[in-house]
């Protein structure tokens, strides 16, 4: 053969692979048929009603908008054009479907039939999703979904992109639609395991994708969350969060999520009888030393507080899986003296994610109106927010260990939440004031002989979300009482209460500035003591495994003023066992000249500060405690803590005030509890001075003393873990 004709063969040989490899790459690139990338200048062809999603597509995040990730390009469909509350509709051209699957990335307001994207098919929707996300601390990622449509092929189709929902997460973002011949996307993952262990370990990569987990028993759904669960093969565990396994013992259990099709983030799961890093829980670095924190995870309003035998019972809005708001558990731990707790297990679990477990209160049902009682102890009875179905009822027989729903819930259903439940000894009936807005903002009053069957009785206005109702003495007389009811926000109103209606006498009163919200008073009293704990809002732990703090215990007595009775807050007579001898300073009846530190020198980590000084001269008196500044302006009559200020007239010329350091926070309480303030304040670990001077002219000090304070954790570590183990 000649070479001619050998070069002639190799180069058809090398012609026809070419061609073979052209045709093989164009059948690759035949498997996904894109839809639509929204890349262009405009929407092109796609027709455009109502104001939502502007008149092309958005360049990413809009003004006021979480940040948005997870899409592909520059530009993605954003209907947060305007807000929330834009409404408007996208509809494609007509198109074939050619592939067996549809696939997109979508994100957005869970809000189904609101915002959502469709598939038509005859002018019919056969296909629709939503987006994931309807509610606060949620992510505007993007994730691919996928729909099949197999049976749909060679017919012709229309996709609309809805959003007609107007309030939270009233948007959809959309982008790269593609079809394809395999599905994008996540798959659902089982790995099946059996509960014989006491805990489930789960690693937590703050900012990852949520992941909803749920958990079943057979064909029964026993547990449903969502976690930013971390690849802990990976290393990229900021913490570990745990579920308690002991009410599901020795069953057989399925863990289920939607993931990659090729994930093993499930295997990152532990089984565990002991609780992750046992070892170092409460000597965390930024752990609160005489405030509660939970262990892990998000709190935030104390919910059920009650006393009974011995113990106070400190329940509260939990998320155990997460650092943010989220898979609102009530959280539950216990005291004797409201200084040292310990967390015990869950109370209330959601029913799933949505369906959780919203703020409420308890009491103890001693005559066992509720025909709830099966043993010798006395059952307590909480209530709380069901948000799939309204105000529910649970008790229990086993001093709040375990808590039953009551067969019959809801027992009110309306437009609102946080039921606050008390007896009313005149009308020997109980009463719930729960926050409603059927009409407006109001707190609505209903009223049972049983905490089962209730009757609207009527309502208050201008009231937000978490309300509570007590009875006070007027300066301690039980003869002389008044009424108070106060929300979230701890503005006030002094009045009388019939059991059915409250009747105010004035307008709206303040004790509580700064970050302070949804406070509650324990029911069941002992001593007659009315005890308060509020959410320490916006006091965060970034970095740690746990975030949110509660305030400290305080008692509320109502004393006569010059403008009517008022309420008072100090800090509970038990904090002081916390104090630790001798005071770091201790001055009495001693001149404060101009610019002079009376502090000087001084150092504390955890510090209880109580102070009366005589302003004489002075136009200021400034303390600075470990970079916080306390501050009375005497030309403007206000106490500052931080950020944070209040009206404070002086007492004959005098500033009496208590402030109490943390870790994170500073709480101040002066002119003997008139006032309180909680400031949200981190100092870092080396800044421990303080000072006192006055400026403007000299002062005088009648006494000052100092203490710092022991941590309530160190017997509370060991004891918490052992408790656990038992209950």
């Amino acid at each position: 053969m000649s070479s001619l004709v050998l070069t002639v063969r190799i180069a058809a040989l090398s012609f026809a692979i070419a061609v073979l490899g052209f045709a093989i790459a164009g059948a690759r690139a035949a498997d996904d048929l894109l839809v639509a990338d929204f890349e262009g200048e405009s929407y092109g062809k796609w027709k455009v009603e109502g104001k939502a999603f502007g008149a092309a597509p958005a360049k990413g995040t809009l003004p006021e908008q979480m940040h948005v990730e997870g899409y592909e390009g520059k530009q993605l469909v954003n209907s947060f054009v305007g807000g929330d509350d834009a409404t408007g509709r996208l509809t494609s051209p007509d198109f074939e479907i050619e592939r067996p699957w549809l696939c997109f990335l979508l994100g957005g307001g869970h809000h189904p039939g609101k915002t959502c994207i469709n598939l038509l098919i005859d002018g019919k929707t056969v296909r629709t999703a939503s987006g994931p996300n309807d509610r606060p601390g949620g992510s505007e990622r993007l994730d691919w979904h996928s729909w099949d449509v197999k049976e749909f092929v060679g017919k012709s189709a229309t996709i609309e992109i809805v959003d007609a929902q107007r309030g939270g997460w009233g948007h959809i973002n959309v982008d790269h639609i593609v079809q394809s011949e395999k599905r994008r996307g996540a798959a659902k993952i089982v790995r099946e395991i059996v509960a014989d262990k006491r805990y489930l370990h789960l690693p937590v990569k703050n900012g990852a994708v949520k992941r909803v987990i749920t958990i079943r028993e057979g064909e029964a759904m026993v547990r449903n969350f969502d976690i930013e669960l971390a690849d802990a093969n990976a290393g990229e565990v900021d913490f570990w969060a745990f579920l308690d396994l002991q009410p599901l013992a020795g069953k057989r259990l399925a863990i289920e999520a939607v993931l990659p099709a090729d994930s093993k983030l499930l295997d990152g799961l532990k089984l565990a009888d002991a609780l992750p890093s046992a070892d170092a829980m409460y000597a965390e670095a930024q752990r609160p030393q005489f405030h509660f924190t939970s262990r892990r995870g998000w709190l935030n309003d104390p919910n059920g507080m009650v006393y009974y035998d011995g113990e106070w019972h400190l329940f509260y809005q939990h998320n155990p899986y997460g650092w943010n708001w989220g898979n609102m558990h009530w959280g539950h731990a216990v005291s004797r003296d409201l200084v040292q707790w310990e967390e015990l297990p869950i109370g209330l679990y959601p029913r799933s994610l949505g369906d959780m477990a919203f703020s409420g209160s308890a009491v103890v049902d001693k005559d066992n109106t509720s025909g709830f009682k099966t043993g010798k102890e006395d059952v307590l009875v909480l209530a709380y927010t069901s948000t799939g179905r309204g105000e529910c009822i649970a008790y229990s027989n086993d001093r709040g260990r375990t808590w039953h729903e009551f067969d019959g819930n809801p027992v009110v259903k309306h437009k609102g939440r946080d039921p606050r439940l008390l007896w009313h000894a005149l009308t020997k009936r109980w009463v719930m004031a729960v926050y409603g807005e059927n009409q407006g903002q109001t707190i609505d009053f209903y009223s049972s002989p049983d905490l089962k069957q209730w009757k609207f009785e009527s309502r208050t206005p201008d009231f937000f979300e978490c309300p509570d109702l007590v009875e006070l003495p007027i300066d301690g007389d039980k003869g002389k009482t008044k009424w108070v009811l106060y929300a979230a926000d701890g503005k006030y109103l002094v009045g009388d209460f019939d059991g059915k209606k409250f009747i105010k006498d004035s307008g709206k009163h303040q004790v509580w500035h700064g970050d302070f919200y949804a406070a509650q008073t324990f029911t069941n009293s002992p001593d007659g003591r009315c005890v308060q704990i509020g959410w320490g809002r916006n006091v965060a732990f970034p970095g740690m495994p746990f975030n949110q703090q509660m305030t400290i215990s305080v008692q509320l007595t109502l004393r006569s003023t010059k403008v009517g009775p008022r309420m008072f807050a100090e800090p509970v007579a038990e904090l002081e066992s916390l104090r630790t001898a001798p005071p770091i300073a201790s001055v009495k009846n001693a001149d404060l000249a101009e610019g002079k530190n009376a502090l000087a020198g001084k150092q504390g980590e955890l510090v209880d500060v109580t102070a009366t000084i005589s302003l004489g001269d002075a136009k200021r008196v400034e303390f600075a405690l470990r970079g916080l500044d306390i501050v009375y302006d005497a030309a403007a009559g206000t106490i500052a803590c931080g950020k944070y200020a209040a009206l404070l007239p002086l007492d004959e010329g005098k500033l009496t005030l208590r402030a109490l350091v943390d870790r994170g926070s500073v709480e101040l309480f002066a002119g003997g509890g008139s006032v309180a303030i909680s400031a949200s304040h981190r100092p870092a670990a080396d800044e421990r001075g303080m000072s006192l001077v006055a400026k403007g002219g000299a002062a005088r000090i009648e006494s000052l003393e100092v203490y710092e304070l022991r941590s309530a954790w160190r017997a509370t570590s060991a004891q918490s873990n052992a408790t656990l183990k038992k209950n």
